[in-house]
């Protein structure tokens, strides 16, 4: 199975290279920020001239925002706008251009109603100390050095890996991974390369290919299971808030940048900035280690994984738990287990957003109409049952893949699906057939729930 896969790591750059890793980036910018001008100039100019009730086909020829016409664009001005391009390789440029012709098309497709999502704003200019610095190399010379703690890239030459890279080098001796690019980048204060391969990965079985496993993500537990395993949620954002916090009132005590007054920030608040930025950085390398240990050992164990479409930016509205849901990090399990799951050759259902999970008895099926957040365990009026409200939810989970099972083709029919629990509703016996094969990610469609679920959810 051939699929793309990313192998990132940090290097230890000296000064001249770290230098020269800065002028890429820089040379990258201002090909970003020329482009930009051009593509503006050209549309304001053709809006004013509109205004003049000129015919559009008298209007100034439009300029194309292809990357192949940007880049040739770019060639014919760089002599003038950059005598110094010869001093950077050329990916340096391209990296820019490419950056602003993939930022115009999802302008243009939002605009447009083909990208969905958040609407996409216009282009905005890129800032030397505000972006990050970062370039993309395609072609060249681009290797793992024998000794696999060396990269080689083009014009910057050999460079060293903090660690070593030998699961890579590995796969590039037995000729089942590509090198498609390599992206050097500076997070939290250390420089990165990360290179985009092609690998061709060995069919997988999970550990336990007919086992199914409902996750159920909250707060007081990051995970519960349908086996009744709970998840400790770790924190890593309220452990380290202390520290974050000196660090930020030291930060404010220094004199920083004044964008009004054009005044440069002083070294010691450029020292304390990089202290505060090293911190951040632990804490998100703290929270995606966490992360990626527990959704490859779901990946790896269970052949069949169920999880909740949950409306992640609906539940950072409620300021009383967004900094814990954020801290959390709901979507990158979801993000994580749509690709393992696959590399393992097991399956990941989504139930629906609207599917009552936490509403449902596990026992009897009746849906709740109202299940307050301060409701810890769930109380069946029917059956008598009472069990913890996310064990309850994740087994509910669980249980949605015997609709993918035991049906043919299609989706699995709603408990009508009208976003509304009724009062004292009971589950509907009616199903259409749904399946979904291994290695795909199925969705199960809506199963009546409040529209206020949004807030209810977030456990």
């Amino acid at each position: 199975m051939k699929t793309m896969q990313a192998y990132r790591f940090a290097l230890d750059l000296n000064p001249r290279q770290e230098r020269a890793v800065l002028a890429h980036a820089g040379a990258a910018r201002v090909a970003h920020n020329w482009a930009l001008a051009r593509v503006k100039a050209v549309m304001d100019q053709r809006a004013a001239e509109r205004t003049y009730g000129i015919p559009d086909d008298q209007l100034t020829a439009a300029m194309s925002w292809s990357l192949p016409a940007l880049r040739k664009a770019w060639n014919a001005a760089k002599a003038d706008v950059a005598p110094w391009w010869a001093e950077c390789s050329k990916e340096a440029f391209n990296t820019g251009l490419d950056a602003l012709a993939r930022a115009l098309k999802n302008w243009a497709d939002s605009r447009t109603g083909k990208r969905h999502g958040r609407t996409v704003g216009f282009p905005r200019y890129k800032s030397r100390r505000r972006t990050t610095p970062s370039v993309r190399f395609t072609t060249g010379t681009i290797r793992v050095e024998p000794d696999r703690t060396h990269v080689v890239l083009p014009r910057l030459g050999r460079l060293k890996l903090h660690e070593s890279a030998r699961k890579l080098a590995r796969r590039l001796e037995a000729g089942t991974a590509r090198i498609l690019s390599a992206t050097v980048r500076r997070d939290g204060g250390r420089w990165h390369v990360a290179f985009c391969v092609e690998a061709d990965r060995a069919d997988r079985r999970p550990n336990r290919p007919a086992s199914v496993v409902g996750v159920d993500v909250g707060i007081t537990h990051l995970a519960v299971l349908s086996t009744g395993e709970l998840i400790n949620n770790p924190r890593h954002f309220a452990a380290g808030q202390y520290r974050l916090r000196q660090l930020g009132r030291a930060l404010s005590r220094k004199t920083g940048p004044d964008r009004r007054t054009g005044r440069r920030p002083s070294r010691r608040w450029q020292q304390a900035a990089a202290r505060l930025g090293r911190a951040h950085a632990r804490v998100a390398n703290l929270r995606r280690d966490g992360l990626h240990k527990l959704t490859t050992r779901l990946a790896r164990e269970h052949g069949t994984v169920v999880v909740e479409d949950l409306n992640v930016t609906g539940m950072l509205a409620n300021r009383r738990l967004a900094r814990r849901i954020a801290d959390a990090g709901f979507a990158e399990i979801r993000r994580q287990l749509t690709y393992k799951t696959s590399w393992n050759g097991g399956r990941l259902l989504v139930a629906d957003r609207w599917y009552p999970s936490s509403k449902t008895c596990s026992g009897c099926g009746t849906v709740k109409a109202k299940l307050a957040l301060s409701e810890r365990e769930y109380h069946c009026q029917t059956c008598g049952l009472i069990r913890d409200r996310d064990g309850n939810a994740a087994a509910n989970l669980a249980a949605l893949a015997d609709q993918y099972d035991t049906a043919g083709s299609g989706p699995v029919a709603g408990r009508g699906a009208d976003r509304k629990t009724h009062i004292g509703g009971q589950v509907a016996t009616k199903r259409q057939p749904g399946t979904a094969s291994a290695g795909q990610t199925g969705t199960v469609p809506p199963q009546g729930e409040t529209a206020n679920r949004v807030l209810t959810r977030a456990h």
